[in-house]
């Protein structure tokens, strides 16, 4: 069964930029579409973005419209998240996953942690 692996969390200042990556352990990326999610302490999880198979449509959630860029690079089998002028706000651990709209589909992976300091 595949396992999607995020990592490039880590603790920036508020303001500073990271990116995230996303990869495939056990399988691929191939014709789907992908998605990030997070997780804040005490809050539910949450979709950020998504990305379908041709990299042409993408989603995102209103919070993060402007800041956070996703894409993918099919013949390497990743997708990525692009986030900048970040906010104590966008704490969280974040996960990608395959997804249908902004529903995710099958099973978590290893997420990644991002910590904003103000």
């Amino acid at each position: 069964q595949v396992q999607w692996v995020a990592s490039g969390g880590g603790s920036v200042q508020a303001g500073g930029s990271l990116r995230l990556s996303c990869a495939a352990s056990g399988g691929t990326l191939s014709r789907i579409t992908m998605a990030w999610f997070r997780q804040a302490p005490a809050k539910e999880r949450e979709f950020v973005a998504s990305i379908n198979w041709g990299g042409d449509v993408t989603d995102y959630a209103d919070s993060v419209i402007g800041r956070f860029t996703i894409s993918r690079v099919n013949a390497e089998n990743t997708v990525h998240l692009q986030m900048s002028i970040l906010k104590p706000e966008d704490t969280a651990a974040y996960y990608c996953v395959r997804a249908v709209g902004r529903t995710p589909l099958g099973s978590w992976g290893q997420g990644t942690q991002v910590t904003v300091s103000s």
